[in-house]
């Protein structure tokens, strides 16, 4: 559950959990994997550290977490990925359910972090991704301005819309130990989430699940991929994906729709709806259709989770 304090503005008070470094300028225009398949037994607490790059142009690590709110009422992700042959970084971050349709957050071109760490800093943006404890504590913290969208739509032309402050202290501890990833490589944990997310004016105190991902290697940006991942009401956790033949349907724009999810963790078939839309445009590469979604099991059970469909531009 998500709940929320309000002000006239955003300012130090509002913005106190999450005022972790200078920033105050506001930008208008912001700007699957292929890994060595990562059995269980085989992740260990140096895997959560940057890795040396090798496959040369393309290669990429990422760092992958979303949230939901238990009663969905509030959801969003970060993702942070080095893509040091590009000598830059790409940072993503949505937030869905906190006033406008969709914040969004999207920068090709944030310089590398300066250090060992994963602190990112580029015009109207800052943010640190933390392991607290190795496989099984994360942090993150953000400030930014993004683009507040009434039309998701627009996330896939000119990513226009109104400056919007996004800000998040937000904790992922682990619920499950690591598995490897749905789709690619890496590997995956289901976690609860807590923290604050500051949307414009508004504070969000957030307590729900959420999964979060590692994945380094080639990153070709050309394949179909699917996934979804979510939690059940009677605490089972949901990661499943693939590529080519997904299961969740998308409508004549490209967004998710609906689908039947074979989820072997949950012993049933699962029925998946998108709530809330969040896509994201990767340029030159193609279109990533990815949203909110509810999870219904025909014994009762339902749950929340994201869920996301890549577009490659050929079939765009």
């Amino acid at each position: 559950m998500a709940s929320a304090t309000s002000g006239a503005a955003v300012g130090a008070d509002a913005a106190r959990r999450v005022s972790h470094s200078g920033l105050r300028n506001l930008t208008l225009a912001f700007s699957p994997i292929t890994v060595r398949r990562v059995a269980p037994a085989q992740i260990q607490a140096v895997d959560e550290g940057r890795h040396r790059p090798w496959g040369g142009p393309g290669w990429e690590e990422s760092w992958y977490l979303d949230f939901v709110a238990a009663d969905g009422s509030l959801a969003g992700y970060v993702r942070l990925a080095l893509r040091p042959a590009d000598g830059q970084a790409w940072f993503w971050a949505g937030v869905v359910g906190g006033g406008p349709p969709l914040v969004s957050v999207r920068d090709h071109e944030v310089p590398l972090p300066s250090g060992a760490g994963l602190e990112v800093r580029a015009s109207g943006l800052w943010t640190e991704f933390v392991c607290e404890t190795p496989l099984d504590h994360w942090s993150v913290g953000l400030e930014a301005f993004g683009v507040a969208l009434d039309d998701p739509l627009e996330a896939w032309r000119a990513e226009r819309g109104d400056p919007w402050a996004l800000g998040l202290d937000v904790e992922w501890e682990a619920l499950d130990e690591c598995q490897p990833s749905a789709v690619g490589g890496g590997y995956q944990q289901a976690c609860t989430v807590h923290g604050d997310v500051l949307v414009g004016a508004e504070r969000f105190e957030l307590n729900g699940n959420g999964m979060r991902t590692h994945s380094w290697g080639r990153q070709e940006w050309r394949d179909p991929t699917w996934r979804a991942t979510g939690r059940l009401d009677d605490g089972t956790s949901l990661a499943v994906g693939g590529m080519e033949d997904a299961p969740i349907g998308v409508d004549g724009d490209g967004l998710l729709r609906s689908g039947v999810l074979q989820a072997t963790g949950a012993d049933a078939e699962l029925t998946v709806t998108a709530v809330v839309h969040a896509p994201v445009l990767v340029p030159g590469a193609g279109r990533l259709a990815r949203a909110l979604c509810r999870y219904d099991a025909a014994d009762g059970r339902h749950g929340f989770g994201w869920a996301e469909r890549f577009h490659p531009a050929t079939s765009a």
